[in-house]
């Protein structure tokens, strides 16, 4: 008999179904028992009599029953249980209950226990709406003409030059965890012209806020023969608009579970960043410097939602001085350099970088750093390269801010902060 899945037991009224999953819930009402089985799609009612033995919640288990139309049951309808057997009962009761698990009940018992409350539909729904995304985003580049690359997470040098980097012992040399794929998808668009990765980041930064991550799942873009940063912003617009819909359509229970607000897509205002400091002084009372914290961020977000009731805000032209080496100069010390803010959050950085090996060399030494720890990167823009730019999204804050979870670790499924290395 082929397994039926909760969500489809509609379907086959009258007729005997086979259901595997695990004991979500049980209520003994005198006479009559009744199961929630939990399955990957949702929960079912099932029927239970006195002669099965009904173990701990979430023991794995298969039921054989007939499916009856039963108002009062979860989604109108539940199985009668003719079968009923146990693959591994539960030895001790879970430390999470997880029919009662809320978001902002006991928020760190449920990352301490993840590898039980993710069991949970409202704790994986993140998970599976993040999944969608990534979906969305390897199927509208590859629509476009980028090819997919997977670039090393065990470096020699930092891609920003900066101190927060995690060291690691690389046999008889000291190594460092990627903290972006950026010089190497640069590299490979002298090799593809358009590329992306989907791959984990680490960063060293010893934050602990419901917006930090110190290893996050980072989308990385970088397009070839640009004519300014427009572009890749452009890019950017028509690729978030692909990923939401994917999420919107295959990840649709999983939305509405959350109780998403879908976002304003069709307008994605630009705001220069001298503009934006502006205006966080003179109209919102914020004193704010060359790089916008997440105060400022959030006042951004708030007043660009009020102004032209939009999601999405770029903030473009950054100085030098909040920019990384590779950052193309616009002159007057600006840069073509961007961030994308999503509700009053940076999920992107990006913008257009340096394309002469010159120009690059110049900049590193302006920045401080020795141009020959970075020999292996410099030495492909003296073959020729293209105006090129790209962008990178954080993942799990992207996550966050469509399904408005209040801490961006309920947005990855084992995250890593300052404090956590298990489970």
């Amino acid at each position: 008999m082929c397994r039926v899945l909760a969500r489809e037991v509609s379907s086959h009224v009258g007729k005997t179904v086979c259901l595997q999953g695990f004991l979500h819930w049980k209520r003994d009402l005198g006479g009559i028992r009744f199961v929630l089985l939990r399955d990957r799609s949702g929960v079912v009612q099932v029927v239970v009599d006195r002669r099965f033995e009904l173990p701990l919640a979430e023991s794995s288990m298969r039921v054989v029953g007939r499916v009856v139309e039963n108002p009062k049951a979860p989604g109108g309808y539940e199985v009668v249980a003719e079968e009923l057997e146990f693959y591994a009962k539960a030895v001790e009761p879970s430390p999470i209950e997880i029919p009662k698990e809320e978001w902002r009940a006991s928020p760190e018992a449920l990352l301490e226990y993840r590898y039980v409350s993710l069991r949970g539909e409202k704790a994986r729904a993140p998970l599976k709406l993040q999944a969608a995304l990534v979906r969305g985003f390897r199927s509208y580049l590859d629509a476009q003409g980028f090819t997919e690359i997977f670039t090393p997470k065990i470096v020699s040098a930092g891609a920003e030059g900066g101190s927060n980097l995690f060291g690691v012992d690389y046999f008889e040399r000291r190594a460092y965890l990627a903290q972006s794929p950026q010089l190497y998808k640069q590299i490979m668009v002298g090799v593809f012209e358009r590329v992306y990765e989907v791959a984990p980041v680490f960063r060293a930064e010893q934050h602990a806020t419901s917006r930090h991550l110190n290893e996050y799942l980072s989308l990385d873009v970088e397009m070839g023969f640009i004519r300014s940063e427009e572009d890749v912003m452009a890019l950017e617009e028509e690729l978030l608009r692909a990923m939401l819909e994917e999420a919107r359509s295959s990840a649709g229970f999983e939305a509405r579970l959350l109780e998403v607000e879908w976002p304003n897509t069709q307008e994605m205002p630009r705001l220069e960043h001298k503009e934006a400091r502006r205006i966080l002084r003179e109209e919102l009372g914020l004193p704010v410097g060359a790089d916008l914290n997440e105060e400022a961020e959030r006042a951004l977000g708030a007043w660009a939602k009020e102004r032209w009731g939009v999601d999405f805000l770029f903030v473009t032209k950054y100085p030098e001085s909040a920019r990384p080496f590779y950052a193309y100069p616009e002159g007057d010390g600006l840069t073509r350099g961007f961030d994308l803010l999503f509700r009053g959050l940076e999920i992107t950085s990006g913008g257009q970088r340096i394309h002469q090996h010159e120009v690059l060399v110049e900049q590193l030494r302006r920045k401080g750093h020795d141009p020959a720890q970075f020999a292996g990167y410099l030495e492909v823009f003296k073959y020729g390269m293209p105006p090129h730019g790209g962008f990178a999204i954080g993942a799990e804050r992207l996550t966050q801010k469509l399904a408005g979870l209040p801490n961006v670790r309920y947005a990855r499924a084992f995250p890593r902060d300052r404090h956590r290395l298990t489970p």
